[in-house]
């Protein structure tokens, strides 16, 4: 695992850099758990947040006075999501660890409170041009439901390979669906050609100061159901999320120690913040389809980098650990990008100052997806087992090896047997075998009872 930006600091110092956000009010209160949407909605703010893109200008200050304002736009329409316990978090860091659900959320993340704040701005004539998105799933169906909330049209394109809940949901909050591409750089495209030739507002899911405020309330919430917290640990795609929650918590406590979480093949922040600027990084490759963004938005990456105070980068394998321990044992539907907090836990607990709040910030996971991931998840916890052996090929060989198994109390889930390959002998047999085991031990001991039997592992 690769840290970097405040790693001379230690964990939990409380140094950090140093922040322009000093005001002491306390966090104000958060949304209620309205369903209905705002009775009036305002934009984030009067000013420097609202209007204009990223690309027409080099600084942008987004503020504590926006984060609020985006707030008390949400309010009636962003769910004050839980904050839980883990136990066995708080075990392994020692300290007391909280999950924030934002896998919870209305639409399934946290998508939807920058998605209103940004539309809710919108003047009455680019409202009446509507809006376009491009997203595979979580912007999509927080750019829809917000702009049906709000009685705008919306047009989302989408990869042609989205998972079919994503395209289905998307369409049900009320959104235009346009397949194209891919891959979300080429969908991303084509939305911006549709938005230039209809005139319809294209919403970007990161890069812009109304969407990064609207993220932000997700630490304000933080602060008041946690006013202890020390560390907050969150997930950085594009970089919204973690942006509008540092300046939230920085502005508030700045000895709050902030560390945002990259997959390890999808890390384009390390990079940028070494060369300080933006830099894309080449097909980036990551089951976390939600933090799969190559390059840093422009506006994020100028908050992350002076006030988000480590960025690290966690595996595959620690992304599916994190995913099962979610499901297990705090019984929470979360998607990769939204374990990657709990995977940066897993992996250096005793890096953390506690309280620490991880931010579970999406559950919209394909259910073939999850299937998957849970099987990768259980094959890094050392709890399933593949191997391919050889066996004499007669009549009751392969009872036999059965029965060798039961009495190592490894469970069968699937088993393949070979008899006609080129590469086996006249006698010989092979059988490939998926079980269950009870963890790193248990598999090593079931490797050294079967060659202890006289079989040969291959695998």
């Amino acid at each position: 695992m690769a840290a970097r930006h405040g790693d001379e600091d230690g964990p939990g110092s409380g140094s950090g850099p140093a922040s322009r956000l000093t005001s002491p009010t306390p966090a104000s209160a958060p949304a209620p758990a309205d369903l209905a949407p705002a009775p009036a909605p305002t934009p984030a703010s009067a000013g420097s947040v609202s209007g204009g893109s990223a690309s027409e200008r080099s600084e942008t200050t987004i503020t504590l006075d926006d984060v609020r304002s985006a707030q008390k736009t949400l309010s009636g329409v962003s769910r004050l999501t839980a904050l839980e316990g883990s136990r066995y978090l708080s075990g392994l860091v020692g300290a007391p660890v909280h999950f924030k659900c934002e896998n919870l959320q209305r639409t399934g993340s946290f998508k939807l409170r920058g998605g209103y704040v940004r539309i809710a701005g919108l003047s009455p004539e680019e409202r009446a041009a509507g809006v376009v998105a491009a997203s595979a799933g979580n912007h999509a169906q927080g750019v829809a439901l917000a702009a049906s909330l709000l009685g705008v049209g919306s047009t989302v394109f989408m990869p042609e390979g989205a998972p079919l809940p994503k395209i289905a949901a998307t369409r049900d909050y009320g959104a235009e669906v346009r397949l194209c591409g891919q891959i979300v750089d080429e969908t991303m495209r084509a939305a911006k050609e549709y938005a230039e030739r209809t005139g319809a507002v294209f919403i970007h899911p990161f890069d812009h100061p109304d969407i990064i405020a609207g993220q932000g309330t997700v630490g304000l919430e933080i602060l008041e159901q946690c006013p202890e917290v020390r560390t907050v640990v969150v997930g950085i795609g594009g970089g919204g999320l973690a942006a509008g929650i540092a300046v939230a918590v920085k502005a508030l406590r700045p000895d709050v120690r902030v560390v945002g979480v990259q997959a390890e093949g999808a890390a384009a922040y390390p990079p940028s913040l070494a060369a300080g600027r933006p830099v894309t990084i080449d097909a980036p490759v990551t089951m976390a389809d939600g933090i799969k963004v190559g390059r840093p938005g422009d506006v994020p990456f100028q908050i992350i980098e002076n006030l988000v105070d480590e960025v690290r980068t966690v595996t595959e394998d620690e992304l599916s650990s994190a995913l099962l321990l979610c499901l297990e044992r705090a019984k929470l539907v979360v998607e990769p990008a939204g374990a990657s907090p709990v995977a940066a836990l897993l992996s250096a607990p005793e890096s953390f100052e506690g309280p620490v709040v991880a931010v579970l910030s999406g559950g919209n996971v394909d259910p073939l997806l999850m299937q998957r991931i849970l099987r990768h998840g259980m094959a890094a916890a050392g709890r399933y087992l593949s191997l391919r052996l050889r066996l004499t090929d007669r009549p009751g060989a392969l009872a036999t090896l059965l029965g060798v198994l039961s009495t190592l109390d490894a469970n069968v889930l699937d088993v393949s047997h070979v008899r006609t390959n080129p590469r086996l002998g006249l006698s010989e047999a092979e059988v490939e075998l998926h079980l269950e085991t009870k963890g790193p031990d248990h598999c090593e001991d079931v490797r050294e009872a079967l060659r202890g039997a006289g079989y040969t592992v291959m695998a």
